[in-house]
């Protein structure tokens, strides 16, 4: 196939939406890892915003006589809030910070998610205060990477219908398709990308990384949809911001393989849900496989259910046995840095909406 991307499948849509923005935002005016540690006098009280049962809450025993721990919902968030010097988004699925921060008052110095992707608890007010963020960088990425693997040899080997078939007792003999030497697009450079691209090149797929810049191993955006439609297999794991909202729509679905197939783990606003559902529906490639939706739970009669070719799950490709207890231990070290009057690791931009430097 020749590197140049072919026409859309459609006409209807002719503008190509960039991966990000060539020049990249301007970064926080005086970025400082190092938020005030709590004095001696008093303990620093941290402030969990808890998730909802039967999800356990944060193991953080070691800290007992050292920190104040209280817990709040997303109804009590908002009259905790200007009493906590820490606040741990337990609950990340929860637009619960975004709502409850604004205002004027003292607020927590130090946020801190239990997730890598910041957007659900990113506010402007909070963006534009001294309070520090962070995220919880490095725990998701090897097992996001294994799910990703997984996903392709399900596709790839028919996997789903052996067991569609098992379940019918019918015998049905059938060829399946050698990964080695298949092509894959990974889109996203972070730390989850840059683990999905290992994985993959591990089980010989020639694999090409689209990043926000190009860079040494990292194609830059302007590169995306000629990489796409040359994949046999197209991963996105991009984090959201303005600039990756619905990046894949109509026009990138248009521009791929019709044997082609797309995996999600980034987060389901990156999509456009509807043209992938078309796009399938259209056999305008050969499949797809989501883990996050715009919408989560995904409603139950949402079209992505039965929509030809989708293996759907419910957002758990980064959740492996004791993932919230790897969580919690993440926390308490950065307590200890913080405690320690020690640079904080894992500051988010909140301008930018990730980490820099990946």
């Amino acid at each position: 196939m020749s590197d140049s991307a072919p026409d859309p499948k459609t006409s209807a849509t002719t503008s190509e939406p960039p991966l990000a923005t060539t020049s990249e935002p301007a970064p926080d005016p005086t970025p400082d890892p190092t938020p005030d540690p709590p004095s001696e006098s008093a303990p620093a009280t941290v402030l969990v915003l808890d998730a909802p049962s039967p999800a356990p809450p944060p193991r953080l025993g070691s800290l007992t006589g050292r920190a104040r721990i209280v817990h709040a919902d997303a109804d009590t968030l908002a009259a905790q809030l200007p009493d906590a010097d820490v606040l741990l988004v337990w609950d990340f699925l929860s637009d619960a910070v975004r709502q409850a921060w604004p205002g004027e008052g003292p607020r927590p110095r130090w946020v801190h998610t239990a997730s890598a992707g910041v957007d659900r608890l990113m506010c402007p007010e909070l963006a534009a205060s001294d309070t520090l963020v962070t995220n919880a960088r490095g725990v998701f990425d090897q097992p996001i990477a294994e799910y990703v693997a997984a996903l392709i040899l399900a596709m790839a080997k028919d996997l789903p219908r052996t067991l569609r078939l098992q379940d019918e007792r019918t015998w049905q003999h059938r060829e399946t398709q050698r990964i080695a030497r298949t092509r894959a697009c990974v889109v996203g450079s972070g730390p989850i990308g840059h683990a999905i691209v290992r994985m993959l090149k591990g089980l010989g797929i020639i694999t090409a990384l689209v990043g926000r810049t190009a860079r040494p191993g990292v194609h830059g955006p302007g590169e995306l949809d000629r990489l796409i439609a040359r994949a046999d297999w197209v991963v996105c794991a991009a984090p959201l911001t303005d600039d990756t909202r619905g990046m894949f729509d109509e026009q990138r679905f248009g521009v791929m393989q019709p044997s082609a197939r797309f995996i999600n783990i980034g987060r389901g606003a990156l999509v456009v849900e509807d043209d992938l559902a078309a796009a399938l529906s259209k056999r305008w490639i050969a499949g797809a496989a989501l883990d996050v939706f715009e919408q989560e739970p995904l409603p139950a009669d949402s079209p992505l259910w039965t929509a030809p070719g989708l293996l759907v799950s419910p957002h758990m490709s980064g959740d492996t046995v004791g993932w919230r207890d790897e969580l919690g231990t993440q926390f308490v070290e950065l307590y200890e840095e913080w405690a320690a009057g020690r640079p904080l690791s894992n500051v988010v931009d909140k301008k930018r909406g990730y980490v820099p430097g990946n």
